[in-house]
């Protein structure tokens, strides 16, 4: 039995597809229960969000495990199962602990390091915990995940990425603006995933008095505005349709919607503006900076600005990735030993019903022999199938820990500890053809 994913998230495919993908409680406790009852599988636990949809399994079987999610993926979504190929990706066993890794710690996030990733994860565990769709497998690998989660937040900077961008970015558009602050301002922000949210958060701290914001899902727009207010900051939400208008009102717009086109073109300015771009692929076009009086601060331009900064972020990066492998190399030893116990807990017991066989046999032979002795005789048979049992059951362990597989010069070698006759000698030395026996030779 070994992990499987089959997801999607904003690297694979599109925001139209993810959106028709998108599980809400309902959805997701009729695909759990419906994964479980698949043949191949025994465990399912689903990570929903606007910017990925991933299903983690246990699966005995991996082409088949990949078919059964394949279909009640296909069957739920109403999405059909060639166009699912076309944009899903699979990990299986050790890669699919790495990725689930990876993702809880924010790597595989549009804002790398970001922290809301590990939130999603440990409410999708919760719930599939509570919908009784995880087990020992699964209940191990998401807890891990949001150990290394937490880790690579706590002992690197990898989280400051995201902020610092968004900081960088205002920072460079109050210079164009040639004002301190954004006191008084008003500003757009389009989109309402983690990349818009750091930038209304930072707009509102840097005092802005007004944010205006506008998503495709109108709902995630009035969720961002209700925090905003929640934070002291007056927050109006308008049609994603409705933006070129709203830029005309706005000081500063902000686009981060990841689309699959342009979010603003010149065509939507109507004067001067300051834009600041931050998604990949890019959401404003380029032709914007020949209108008059706009100014336009994007990825490229901010890397190029950033210098030093970018060699910090790849520091922390590396630093992450190490933690990562380091968890990941930890969960696999300790699923393998795992798996092989049942084995060696089978061995002891077959083990003690033919000692147990044997001993009856040999009492049924010599039935005169003293009860004292027999006993003696039946101590002694049980400590050498002890002692011939304790070199393989502590080595098949340590093995399982530290490798999947096994050759049989090892098993000769490690578990019952003999040693195989080793040959070293010079070729010069070896016998030559007509030098041996002719039926030797043949």
């Amino acid at each position: 039995m070994s992990v499987l994913v089959v997801g999607m998230s904003h690297r694979s495919a599109p925001v139209a597809l993810l959106e028709r993908l998108s599980m809400d409680a309902a959805v997701q406790n009729q695909t759990g229960a419906a994964l479980v009852d698949q043949a191949s599988l025994s465990e399912a636990m689903i990570i929903s969000t606007c910017n990925r949809l991933e299903i983690y399994t246990v699966t005995n079987a991996f082409h088949a495990g990949v078919e059964d999610v394949l279909e009640v993926l296909a069957d739920v979504s109403g999405v059909s199962e060639a166009e699912l190929r076309t944009y899903l990706y699979v990990r299986y066993a050790d890669a699919a602990a790495e990725h689930m890794f990876s993702v809880a710690a924010g790597l595989d996030s549009m804002v790398v390091g970001e922290q809301q990733i590990i939130g999603q994860v440990r409410t999708a565990y919760l719930d599939a915990a509570e919908r009784g769709t995880v087990g020992p497998t699964l209940h191990s690998l998401a807890q891990t995940a949001l150990h290394t989660g937490k880790r690579v937040h706590s002992e690197t900077s990898i989280d400051g990425e995201g902020v610092s961008m968004v900081s960088f970015a205002l920072d460079e558009a109050a210079a164009a603006m040639d004002a301190s602050g954004f006191e008084g301002k008003t500003a757009l922000v389009l989109g309402a995933g983690a990349m818009s949210s750091l930038a209304a958060t930072q707009l509102g701290k840097r005092g802005v008095s007004k944010l205006i914001i506008a998503n495709r899902t109108r709902s995630r727009a009035e969720r961002l505005a209700e925090h905003a207010r929640e934070a002291g900051v007056s927050a109006e939400v308008v049609d994603f349709n409705a933006r070129a208008g709203a830029i005309s009102r706005a000081d500063i717009t902000v686009s981060a919607t990841a689309s699959d086109g342009f979010t603003i073109t010149a065509e939507d300015l109507s004067g001067p503006a300051t834009l600041i771009d931050l998604s990949l692929p890019r959401d404003i076009a380029d032709d914007v900076v020949s209108r008059e009086g706009v100014r336009l601060i994007n990825i490229e331009y901010l890397h190029k600005r950033r210098g030093d900064a970018s060699r910090e972020d790849a520091t922390a990066l590396r630093l992450a990735q190490s933690i990562v492998a380091e968890e990941v190399e930890a969960f696999s030893s300790e699923q393998r030993v795992r798996e092989v116990a049942p084995a060696v807990a089978q061995l002891r017991r077959t083990a003690n019903e033919i000692q147990e066989l044997e001993l009856e046999k040999l009492r049924a032979k010599l039935p005169e022999m003293a009860d004292d002795d027999f006993e003696q005789v039946s101590r002694t048979v049980r400590r050498v199938v002890d002692k011939l049992l304790h070199t393989p059951t502590v080595k098949i362990k340590e093995l399982a820990a530290s490798s999947n597989t096994v050759s049989i010069d090892t098993v000769f070698e490690e578990l019952f500890g003999i040693g195989r006759s080793s040959i070293a000698v010079d070729a010069q030395n070896l016998p030559r053809p007509e030098d041996m026996n002719p039926k030797e030779h043949a």
